[in-house]
């Protein structure tokens, strides 16, 4: 048998992984929003579908600068992530990641140290089929991918364990993903996650705003509510709750919009930088946010609180 032959066993375990595949492809309902690929159409990206691209057009139309609060919100999380890593932090546990877009956590910690580990977590299997690019870790450090719910911090912890050191701080990432769980789950959820963490472990968290432009707020979350898929919106105190009930130690500017976080170093969309005008003008109105810059944003722009806390 020469080397370019298959065995019996290599055979059995290609079809295998095609059959894993083809399941999880069945898995995928391209007839409905998700939350994660509606991000991704803000976000510039391809990984999504009619729906998901119809849910996002009936967002803008009710807010039509709404794209400038998904595209904060992720620089806020860049933001946040680079002081952690900037503060010593080498371990991450991301939780609702979302499709793999521009700057990943992962890119992020490893410009400042090669060797973080980065923990992503998802239970879109869209997420699933494109996890491999959350796996482009550097020589030096780690990354993993988990399947599971947010709903269940036993399982993101046990399987956590197996690329971090739960007894040495981490970063907790939870960007825009609480607002899908109701209060009564939500809370208890941030304490379990928590009280596994190290001190010195840091909590990254974002979540839309109940009092913040609630007239435009609500009328998106009535888009997205009947494609599918509810909101949570969070006043600034419930969103603090988040903090004061761990104990933890709230870092400076507090609970604010996230386009008011730290925004001394905004990174926006590099297509965004100096677009070809005569091109974009032949995009419909959703194409077109991509190549819109985000740094004339105002306070009646912004619907997502921000904020980064401290175990100590």
């Amino acid at each position: 048998m020469s080397a370019d032959t298959p065995t019996p066993e290599s055979a059995t375990a290609v079809a295998a992984a095609l059959d894993a595949t083809e399941e999880l492809r069945k898995r995928i309902d391209t007839t409905k929003a998700h939350p994660a690929r509606v991000y991704d159409v803000f976000l510039g990206g391809k990984d999504n579908y009619p729906a998901d691209r119809e849910a996002a057009a009936m967002a803008l139309a009710a807010n039509p600068r709404g794209y400038l609060t998904v595209r904060h919100n992720r620089d806020f999380m860049r933001r946040a992530v680079t002081l952690a890593a900037k503060d010593g932090i080498r371990q991450f546990l991301d939780v609702g990641t979302g499709l793999p877009t521009q700057q990943n956590v992962h890119q992020i910690a490893q410009t400042f140290a090669p060797d973080s580990r980065v923990v992503y977590v998802d239970n879109d299997p869209v997420v699933l089929v494109h996890a491999q690019a959350l796996l482009t870790s550097g020589p030096e450090g780690r990354t993993d991918y988990i399947e599971a719910d947010l709903r269940d911090p036993a399982k993101i912890l046990e399987a956590a364990r197996r690329t971090l050191d739960l007894d040495r701080p981490v970063a907790l990432v939870l960007a825009a993903v609480l607002h899908f769980i109701e209060d009564d789950e939500a809370y208890p959820i941030v304490e379990q996650l928590l009280g596994a963490l190290a001190p010195g472990s840091y909590l990254v968290l974002s979540n839309v705003s109940s009092d913040l432009n609630p007239e435009q707020v609500g009328q998106v979350t009535k888009a997205f509510k009947e494609r599918g898929f509810a909101m949570v919106r969070r006043s600034r105190a419930q969103v603090e709750r988040f903090v004061t009930d761990n104990g933890l130690e709230m870092l400076d500017p507090g609970v604010v919009p996230v386009h008011r976080w730290r925004p001394e170093q905004v990174v926006d969309l590099p297509e965004a930088a100096n677009p070809d005008q005569d091109f974009v003008a032949g995009l419909d109105e959703l194409d077109r946010t991509r190549y819109q810059g985000i740094n004339d944003v105002t306070d009646a722009d912004v619907s997502v609180y921000g904020v980064m806390a401290r175990k100590p």
